[in-house]
């Protein structure tokens, strides 16, 4: 049993050690009678910013804990919920074939991870590479704009969350989230992420991370086979029969499709074979980049460069009546850079990406439109997929077609002028950047929408509009543009034995979520099979 106490405020300026002290006044008791104790959330509240103070949750193991909550009588002293253990009981049914998990991002590694901490010991198939080599594919895509088409910033070990932020933000409330992190520490992650109000690891760090879960895996008697293809799936009798790998025929009966958003010819082929999916809502646009000591000026004020405090972040949304278009900032990098992302040949896609100590000299986010099964030209479940490419094919063309980027300053953008050079604010895309008219590809929805919400959100940081801030298109990667449809089971609802999972499949966005639905889908199949 543990005791939770909330709401513990610090100044900016007071030492974390009194933290302990001032918890155990909350609970009425002296700071010698705690045995254990550790942070288990941090806040900071700079609404006012000439006054930012630091807010945190701790928990506390000590002798007779619920009669200690009891006496405290204070409605932020508490017995903390039981957090995720990953028990429950087996299933009865002998599994005939190893589960095979497709995708190496979150949710294909949590499920497979969790799989192989209980024994079943499940194949794991990657089409990119492993993390150290899919670094070098993709760092001579942004020094040469050589793109390797099956291992970029989409496809590889990690995801394409290894090569963003890192960032473990997320809105759901599940008690696996707690498994999540834990076991991003194990790994290396540093422990802060238990318990940062903005957790995030970085890209330089995950990509240790996600190899030490690999060799975790492995260790415990799972397998993972890198530059792996899915290329076709043997159906009989309206189940998983065997999978197509690279060739090669592998018998199969449960079946975790962990893609990714991306994988493009991976919707179509399913599609070819009847899986049930539709079309779904995701958004568009351009990266927008500030210098960061700007951002930190508008959040933090005077303390914008004090010691305690990294480099600022922000959210932002406005509703456009007049377009019925919701626009907002996505995605954001503190002291990050813009950089290539794409995965096709002849398509340009840009992401944000930071490293841990977000130390850079811009900042940069997405500002993004919603799109919806409306925009799209036909109603098939693919619509979403052609409606990106289109753009991201016009963009390519606009940037020179070599993989540099179309960009405009916001100025200029707000004009309808092309721009002709850079002001104090130096675009950090890579492999390269175009000046160009950012409306020839993008459709004028978004950047109509776009043009209206800049100004407002100006007035919410001042400078977001600065007539020398840069705008780098396009982003289009935002989510998944496909949901293939799963029952209470989390099967598909027209393949027994397969088992979508994580943003690719339409059900999660962001590392964290996306673990999280890949745990769920393991404990799906681990509570009807019992291990090999």
């Amino acid at each position: 049993m543990t005791i939770k106490v909330n709401n513990i405020g610090l100044d900016i300026d007071e030492d974390m050690s009194i933290i302990k002290t001032k918890a155990a006044k909350k609970m009425r008791v002296q700071e010698s009678e705690i045995k254990k104790f550790r942070i288990a959330k941090e806040s900071i509240d700079a609404r006012k910013k000439n006054n930012i103070k630091f807010n945190y949750s701790v928990l506390i193991e000590m002798d007779n804990e619920r009669k200690i909550v009891d006496r405290a009588d204070d409605k932020d002293v508490k017995i903390e919920e039981v957090k995720y253990d990953a028990e429950f009981e087996f299933g009865t049914k002998n599994i005939e074939n190893r589960p095979i998990i497709v995708g190496m991002g979150p949710a294909g590694m949590f499920a497979g991870l969790l799989m192989a901490q209980k024994g079943y010991k499940p194949l794991i198939i990657e089409r990119g590479e492993k993390v150290e080599l899919r670094t070098k594919s993709i760092n001579k895509f942004w020094t040469r704009a050589v793109l390797n088409t099956e291992s970029n910033v989409q496809f590889g070990e990690g995801g394409a969350g290894t090569f963003s932020d890192g960032k473990l933000t997320t809105r759901i409330k599940d008690t696996r989230c707690d498994y999540i992190l834990e076991e991003f520490v194990k790994a290396g992650a540093p422990e802060e992420i238990l318990y940062a109000g903005k957790p995030h690891i970085g890209t330089d760090i995950l990509k240790e991370v996600v190899k030490n879960i690999r060799e975790t895996i492995i260790k415990l008697g799972g397998e993972v086979r890198f530059n792996s293809k899915l290329e076709d799936i043997k159906i009989k009798d309206k189940k998983v029969k065997s999978i197509i790998v690279n060739g090669e025929e592998i018998p199969c009966d449960n079946l975790i499709l962990a893609i990714g958003h991306s994988s493009r010819d991976t919707y179509e082929m399913l599609h070819e074979k009847g899986i049930f999916m539709s079309s779904k809502p995701f958004a568009m646009g351009v990266r927008i980049e500030h210098p960061q000591d700007m951002i930190n000026e508008n959040q933090y004020g005077k303390y914008a460069n004090h010691p305690r405090l990294r480099g600022a972040d922000y959210k932002l949304s406005y509703t456009s009546e007049r377009l019925e278009r919701a626009v907002y900032s996505f995605c954001m990098c503190p002291g990050g850079e813009v950089v290539g992302a794409a995965s096709e040949q002849g398509c340009l896609a840009i992401n944000g990406m930071s490293e841990y100590k977000r130390d850079k000299n811009n900042a940069n986010s997405a500002i993004v439109v919603s799109v919806g099964t409306k925009d799209f030209a036909t109603d098939s479940p693919l619509a979403g997929i052609e409606f990106q490419r289109h753009y991201e094919s016009l963009a390519y063309t606009l940037g020179g077609a070599n993989y540099n980027a179309p960009i405009q300053l916001v100025g200029d953008f707000l004009k309808g002028e092309v721009s002709t050079k850079i002001g104090s604010i130096k675009p950090s895309y890579k492999p390269g950047h175009k000046f160009a008219d950012l409306t020839k590809c993008l459709p004028g929805f978004i950047t109509d929408a776009i043009k209206e919400a800049l100004p407002k959100f100006d007035c919410r940081i001042s400078g977001f509009a600065r007539e020398d801030a840069i705008l780098t298109g396009i982003e289009t990667r935002t989510s998944a543009p496909v949901r293939i449809d799963r029952n209470e089971k989390l099967q598909s609802i027209s393949l027994e034995g397969l088992y979508p999972a994580g943003e690719g499949a339409g059900y999660a966005g962001g590392i964290v979520s996306a673990g999280v639905d890949g745990l769920k889908v393991a404990e799906s199949i681990m509570k009807e099979w019992k291990p090999a």
